[in-house]
């Protein structure tokens, strides 16, 4: 069966994706979402991206999630292992030669200046945990050049957070519009963290993209 090879949002840690995995697995599925070293200052998205291909049982049959800062780790995983599908989650999706840390002045980010912008739907208990196990960032990687010279040539596909108030869906929509014209999103009611409050209807729509 498919494996699932997950990059996690900036701040994050793979545990987010937990529950996701559980749902994947129990459909044959395997999944691996490592914790990517993103407070390492001597490691860059390249680095980042060898993290997450090594950290897989097997190279055949992937497809690759990137889920918001991870969508900049994603693809270049996708690229390497010219994966069956990339799957971006509510992602930034990059332009190449583009710094991370240019994105938001690129993309015209508007904040909701909403309250709550990435628990206000997850289960207490879990945006307890995942607040406890969140991490800090490394300046250096934000500031480089993304690599790829184009996408990655795999298929690509988009799922929007209806309900996201970090990155608004019409926010989001202006951004693929503008950066990815050729997919069409496709639509999860669920907020930013949508692996910790809708596990499994998140791991139900992956699941389309498997072998």
């Amino acid at each position: 069966m498919t494996t699932f090879a997950i990059a996690h949002g900036g701040g994050d840690v793979g545990w987010s994706w937990h529950l996701v995995a559980q749902a994947l697995e129990a459909q044959g599925h395997t999944a691996v979402a490592p914790d990517l070293p993103i407070e390492d200052e001597s490691k860059d998205l390249t680095d980042w991206a060898t993290t997450l291909v090594q950290a897989l049982p097997s190279t055949e049959d992937v497809v690759v999630v990137g889920h918001s800062f991870g969508g900049f780790t994603a693809p270049l995983a996708a690229d390497r292992l010219k994966a069956r599908a990339l799957v971006y989650v509510s992602a930034m999706v990059p332009e190449p030669g583009e710094p991370p840390a240019d994105w938001w002045a690129n993309t015209g980010y508007e904040d909701s200046g909403l309250p709550d912008q990435f628990w206000h739907d997850v289960p207490p208990h879990l945006a307890a945990e995942g607040e406890k196990r969140g991490r800090g960032m490394a300046e250096a990687p934000l500031t480089k050049p993304w690599p790829l010279k184009a996408m990655p040539d795999v298929p690509t596909h988009f799922i929007l957070c209806t309900e996201d108030r970090f990155f608004t869906p019409n926010f989001m929509r202006r951004v693929l519009a503008d950066r990815l014209p050729q997919v069409k999103p496709v639509e999860l009611a669920a907020g930013h963290c949508a692996s910790l409050s809708k596990p499994q209807e998140l791991a139900n729509l992956l699941t389309k993209y498997a072998h």
